[in-house]
């Protein structure tokens, strides 16, 4: 609803005719309108700002990242274990059934947004000890050294009967052992 703005005379000595404002007159529906446009126009801003941040990608680094310049003090055929320990700290993991391998493992991964996250950089540091825990060499091993290893979906049969959750709370019922009695003299 539109109220049309009220002119008085307005008691000045020159006897100008003076506009005033009312609320709901025509200025108070311009102003409506510029502030809704304004309003409009940064919930818009606002909102493309959001979405543009929420597609920025989110790194992390896992693991130990062995500092370059330490790992070039280690001298195969010289250092020993405690050594390594020494320099480059303990390893990510050891080799399974002897510890004759030790492996510091890095990774750097990316995801944006919701996205599944994707390995940006890899790399293995394994070094390897003769019996005598003294290095025997070392290799570095990246992204690309790596392999997928594909999971196989089969199930292992097992026997028995498969119950249903009422057959397992109420399958016990009535069967107590009271075992032996035997009344002590």
């Amino acid at each position: 609803m539109i109220r049309k703005v009220m002119i008085r005379k307005d008691s000045s000595p020159d006897g100008r005719l003076r506009r005033r404002w009312r609320p709901g007159g025509t200025n108070a529906v311009k102003c409506k309108r510029l502030l809704s446009a304004s309003l409009r126009s940064m919930c818009l801003i606002g909102g493309s700002i959001l979405s543009l941040s929420a597609c920025s990608p989110n790194i992390q680094q896992e693991g130990n990242v062995p500092d370059p310049d330490q790992v070039v003090q280690i001298n195969p055929g010289v250092d020993d274990k405690n050594r390594v320990v020494q320099l480059l700290g303990s390893p990510s993991a050891m080799s399974t059934f002897e510890d004759h391998t030790w492996y510091y493992i890095s990774r750097r991964t990316e995801q944006i947004a919701f996205l599944e996250p994707s390995v940006t950089e890899q790399e293995v540091l394994a070094i390897n000890f003769n019996p005598n825990n003294i290095v025997d060499n070392m290799k570095v091993y990246g992204l690309e050294d790596g392999r997928m290893v594909l999971a196989i979906p089969r199930v292992t049969p097992t026997h028995g009967n498969d119950l249903t959750i009422m057959q397992q709370l109420l399958g016990n019922l009535g069967r107590f052992n009271a075992g032996d009695k035997k009344s002590s003299p």
